[in-house]
């Protein structure tokens, strides 16, 4: 298991997502399974820069990989606000291009690229996301 800790900046983006893809190559991952993981933890930590933190420079974001035989499990902590993630719609893809809303977009990526996501807000430790991608 390895964590690493990043203030809550864009510009530490690059260096999440190369954290995360060293791990899922360690994990034995594809070019496609690496693609996902980066796009899934690029998601996450830019919604918890724009809404847990309300921006830049308000806080930390924990990153924890576990490797285990058969998946790669990521666990992203934050001390910003909590939200239900329930609450945010599915975006609607069925509409013309200019009625597109992207709210929630990235949500329904992380949730369609990875195998599981789970949300947990009840720790009194921070806010809890982790997501799991099987081989």
């Amino acid at each position: 298991m390895l964590t690493r800790t990043y203030s809550g900046q864009f510009e530490n983006l690059a260096s999440i997502s190369e954290f995360v893809a060293q791990a899922a190559e360690d994990a034995g991952f594809d070019r496609a399974g690496i693609y996902a993981v980066k796009l899934a933890v690029d998601e996450a930590c830019t919604n918890i820069i724009e809404h847990a933190y309300g921006g830049e420079g308000s806080g930390e974001i924990q990153c924890t990989c576990n490797i285990a035989r058969d998946e790669l499990s990521i666990t992203l902590r934050d001390w910003g606000e909590a939200f239900v993630p329930d609450s945010v719609p599915e975006p609607d893809f069925d509409v013309p291009l200019e009625e597109l809303r992207f709210r929630g977009a990235g949500l329904f990526f992380m949730r369609k690229v990875m195998d599981e996501v789970h949300f947990d807000f009840q720790t009194g430790d921070g806010n809890v996301l982790v997501m799991v991608k099987r081989k």
